[in-house]
């Protein structure tokens, strides 16, 4: 397993990471997901650290914390070998201060997640949403005040826009707070917005991406193809509508690529989605899913081995949208490429 730096910091973790949405899985969306109990979660965890995977990625809304507790249950007694990372802000109930990222939600979301999860400390507090009705300041001060008691080791965020990043940097920057380290975003084959904005401000910046969904909210997985209906079994069936949009023109274009290099490889298609990640800028970790002990091996089975170059040029070619204003004009005019050259 290769393991790199989470942007800026000195944290070192695996460039596969484990999900964990599906531990204890209920609702639309969660129970849809998976329902892995505490016994099926030490097995896949086993698995994943024998493999090289410490890093599980969790949140308190996942199935209303019982995805966090549920993780709790499958690493006890062997908490120094893993990493944490789990994410709040979310709305949790339907009290005032049940939501948001302000002083007093954030420091109860911390001690509910550390009961939940049976453990003194968080690796990686991630702020799931950004809360505009909050100061930043607020926010920033009391993440700073969980991680000088030790509850605390490094924070980032998620489903952030660049503005918003970039404020809370700035503020960290100018009031001496801890930085963002992390920021956890969907970025796949289907779906590269990630690209416009936020990779170059990552690397600027010192920001390491969490991709989480690289299989495009699951339509990568190898079971979808052109002018055919949607497999029976498919999850997409009760969650595509909770996850982002994907022009299936564009998603077909791609699947074909991938079918071809699938050929030329001996690779699955989930293993080539994943693996063209893993060559992009500031990716840190991709975070990886799985209801089974065979998603998961197949999964895994995406590193240890590169695309070529060609490959790559191919995905890129297949995947590639026009960009938005401002960012096209940056993608295809030459001026403007002069004098910010792109990140990819």
């Amino acid at each position: 397993m290769e393991y790199r730096r989470l942007g800026a910091s000195g944290l070192k973790v695996p460039v596969l990471s484990f999900g964990a949405g599906t531990f204890g899985g209920t609702g639309p969306l969660f129970g849809a997901w998976g329902n892995t109990d505490a016994s099926e979660a030490r097995r896949l965890i086993d698995i994943c650290l024998e493999a090289g995977v410490n890093l599980f990625d969790t949140a308190d809304v996942y199935s209303n914390g019982a995805s966090e507790e549920v993780l709790g249950q499958a690493i006890k007694g062997r908490r120094d070998a893993v990493l944490i990372s789990t994410k709040t802000s979310l709305p949790m109930g339907d009290g005032p201060n049940d939501a948001g990222s302000s002083r007093s939600r954030l420091i109860r979301a911390v001690e509910d997640a550390l009961r939940r999860l049976g453990t003194d400390y968080i690796d990686l507090l991630q702020l799931h949403a950004f809360d505009a009705g909050t100061a930043v300041e607020e926010v920033l001060s009391t993440l700073g005040d969980l991680v000088s008691s030790g509850k605390l080791r490094y924070t980032g965020v998620s489903n952030f826009s660049g503005w918003q990043l970039m404020k809370s940097l700035a503020a960290a920057e100018r009031h001496g707070y801890p930085r963002y380290v992390a920021n956890q975003v969907y970025y796949s084959l289907v779906g590269r917005d990630y690209e416009w904005e936020l990779m170059p401000l990552g690397l600027d910046q010192g920001v390491g991406a969490l991709v989480w969904s690289p299989l495009g909210w699951g339509r990568l997985t190898g079971r979808l193809r052109r002018g055919q209906e949607l497999p029976k079994g498919s999850r997409l069936h009760q969650t595509a509508d909770f996850g982002p949009p994907v022009d299936e023109a564009l998603l077909f274009d791609v699947v074909d690529v991938l079918d071809a290099i699938a050929a030329e490889t001996g690779r699955a298609v989930p293993q080539i989605a994943i693996n063209w990640l893993l060559q992009r800028p500031t990716v840190s970790s991709v975070i990886i899913g799985a209801r089974d002990e065979t998603q998961l091996r197949q999964n895994l089975g995406a590193v240890g081995w590169s695309l070529t170059p060609d490959q790559i040029a191919r995905l890129d070619a297949a995947s590639t949208v026009t960009a938005p204003y401002p960012y096209f004009p940056y993608r295809r005019q030459e001026g403007f490429a002069r004098l910010n050259p792109p990140a990819v």
